[in-house]
C-alpha cells in the first residue's frame, strides 16, 4: 500500500491540522465522566460499556449457522474452536482500544492519517461493502426472528427491522450510556435464554468439557475443518476494530500518560469480560445443537428456521422454540444498533465528511435492506438463508484489509508513542492476523470452489 509514513509526527502527539472537530463521534466524545477518586470497581463500572457494543458482533445471526452446523453434525468436538477464536478476538480488540485511547484516532481516521488518498478511498469502499453485508444479516436474523414468533412475512420483517434507525437517534440524543444500557440488556436477554435452552437440552458435561480441548481429528476432517474455519472466519468482525477504537473515546480519560495507561488498562478488562458473554452464547449454540441434534437423524440441521421447527418435538416443550426465536430478535436488533454506529465512524473516519446522523444511517439501512427485498423478491423466502452465507463470505474478504492495518499502527512507535506493543503482544498479534486472514482466503477458496460446482 501507498502510505504518508514519510513523516515521523506521531498521532498521540497530534499531528497538525488536528483540531476537536476530527474527533471520532464528536457528538459524544468525552461525555462519559471518568471519578478521578475511589476504588477499582468504582473506576470500572465508568469504564465498561464499550466492551458490550463490541461483543455484539460476535453473537450476530451471522454466527448462528456455523454453531448450529458445528455442534449438530460433529457434537461438541468443535467447541475448542469458538474457545479459540474467542481469545484471538479479545487480543484484537484489545489492540483498537489501545489504538484509540494512546493516539486520539479510530482506525478509520489512523488509515486515512497513513495511507495516501487512493489507498485510503479503497479501503473505505471495502469496508462499507463489509457494513452492508454485516447489516444485512443482522437484518435478515431479526426479520427471520419476527416470522417465526408472529408470523410476519420476511419482507415485512426487514422493513420493520429498519426502523431501529429511530431508536438509535433517540437514545443516543439522550447520552452514549443509554446505547450501552440497552445493548447490555439485550445481551442479558440473550444469555437468559440460552441458558434455559441449555437446561432443557441436557448437554452430557462429560463430554462437553472433553469439547474444549482441541483434538487434530478437526485437522484431518475436510468437513469438521471447513466448518471450523467458518467459525474462525466469523470471529473477528472488521467492523467491530472500527467501532471500538472510536467508542472507547467516549470515556472523559485525562491527557496524560498516566490516564491514558488506566483508560487502556480498564477498556481491555471491560472488552475481555464482555467477550466472555460473547463465548458463551457462541457455546451455548453449538452446545445446544450438539445436544438435540447430534445423533438423531437431523443432524443435517444448519438453517435457523429448521432448528426453531425441531426444536420443541425433540425437547418436548414449545418454550424452546420461541426462547431460540426471541435470542435470535435480541441478537438482530442488538447488532443493527452497533452496525449504524459503526457506519458513522467508518465514513466520517475514512473520509472526514459529517453527514446528519440520521442521513448516515438511512443509507446504512437502505444498503442492507435493498438487497434483502431484491431477493426475497426474486426467490422467495428460501433464499434469505443463502444471503446469510454470502454476508459472511463478504466479511471474510474485508478482514485482512483492517487486521494488518491495526497491528501495524499499534506496533509503530510514531502512532503509539510510550504505547506502542511490547515484544510479546506483537509475538501474539502477528501469527493471530496472519492465521485469520490465511484462513479467510482458505475459505473463499472452498467458497468458490463449492459454487462452481454446483
Amino acid at each position: 500500500m501507498t502510505t504518508k509514513m514519510d513523516r515521523p509526527a506521531p498521532l498521540a502527539t497530534k499531528q497538525p491540522g488536528w483540531s476537536p472537530d476530527r474527533r471520532s463521534l464528536p457528538e459524544v466524545h468525552g461525555t462519559v465522566p471518568i471519578p478521578l477518586t475511589g476504588g477499582f470497581w468504582r473506576k470500572m463500572m465508568a469504564f465498561a460499556g464499550p466492551g458490550y457494543l463490541v461483543a455484539v458482533g460476535y453473537m450476530d445471526p451471522g454466527n448462528w449457522a456455523t454453531d448450529l452446523a458445528g455442534g449438530a453434525r460433529f457434537g461438541y468436538t468443535l467447541l475448542s474452536v469458538i474457545v479459540l477464536s474467542n481469545f484471538m478476538a479479545i487480543l484484537l480488540q484489545s489492540l483498537a482500544a489501545r489504538l484509540g485511547i494512546a493516539s486520539g484516532r479510530d482506525l478509520a481516521q489512523a488509515c486515512r492519517d497513513a495511507y495516501s488518498r487512493r489507498t485510503t478511498l479503497v479501503l473505505w469502499v471495502l469496508c462499507e461493502i463489509a457494513i452492508a453485508a454485516c447489516d444485512l444479516a443482522e437484518v435478515l436474523g431479526a426479520a427471520i426472528a419476527l416470522q417465526l414468533l408472529f408470523g410476519l412475512p420476511l419482507i415485512w420483517g426487514v422493513c420493520l427491522t429498519s426502523l431501529d434507525v429511530l431508536i438509535v437517534l433517540y437514545v443516543q440524543h439522550r447520552g452514549f450510556r443509554w446505547v450501552e444500557a440497552i445493548v447490555v440488556t439485550l445481551i442479558l436477554g440473550i444469555a437468559g435464554c440460552f441458558a434455559l435452552e441449555l437446561y432443557m437440552a441436557q448437554p452430557n458435561l462429560r463430554d462437553l468439557a472433553a469439547g474444549v480441548v482441541p483434538r487434530p481429528i478437526i485437522l484431518r476432517n475436510p468437513e469438521m475443518l471447513y466448518i471450523s474455519i467458518g467459525i474462525l472466519g466469523a470471529t473477528v468482525m472488521p467492523h467491530n476494530l472500527y467501532l471500538h477504537s472510536s467508542i472507547v473515546q467516549t470515556r472523559r480519560y485525562g491527557d496524560s500518560h498516566e490516564s491514558k495507561a488506566e483508560a487502556i488498562r480498564y477498556a481491555s478488562i471491560d472488552s475481555a469480560f464482555a467477550l466472555m458473554f460473547a463465548l458463551f452464547i457462541n457455546g451455548a449454540i453449538l452446545v445446544m445443537a450438539a445436544a438435540t441434534f447430534h445423533g438423531t437423524p437431523h443432524e443435517s440441521v444448519a438453517g435457523i428456521a429448521d432448528a426453531y421447527e425441531l426444536l420443541t418435538p425433540l425437547l418436548g416443550t414449545a418454550a424452546a422454540s420461541t426462547l431460540f426465536a426471541v435470542a435470535l430478535l435480541f441478537s438482530g436488533q442488538n447488532a443493527t444498533l452497533t452496525g449504524t454506529l459503526a457506519g458513522q465512524i467508518v465514513m466520517e473516519g475514512f473520509l472526514n465528511i459529517r453527514l446528519r446522523p440520521w442521513l448516515r444511517r438511512l443509507i446504512t439501512r437502505l444498503l442492507a435492506i435493498v438487497p434483502a427485498i431484491i431477493v426475497i423478491m426474486i426467490y422467495g423466502e428460501k433464499g434469505s438463508e443463502p444471503l446469510l452465507v454470502l454476508s459472511q463470505v463478504i466479511l471474510s474478504l474485508q478482514l485482512p484489509f483492517a487486521i494488518f492495518p491495526l497491528v501495524r499502527f499499534t506496533s509503530d512507535p510514531r502512532f503509539m508513542g510510550p504505547f506502542t506493543n511490547k515484544p510479546w503482544i506483537n509475538f501474539l498479534a502477528w501469527p493471530v492476523v496472519i492465521l485469520i486472514a490465511g484462513l479467510n482466503i482458505y475459505l473463499l477458496y472452498q467458497t468458490a470452489v463449492a459454487f462452481l460446482g454446483s
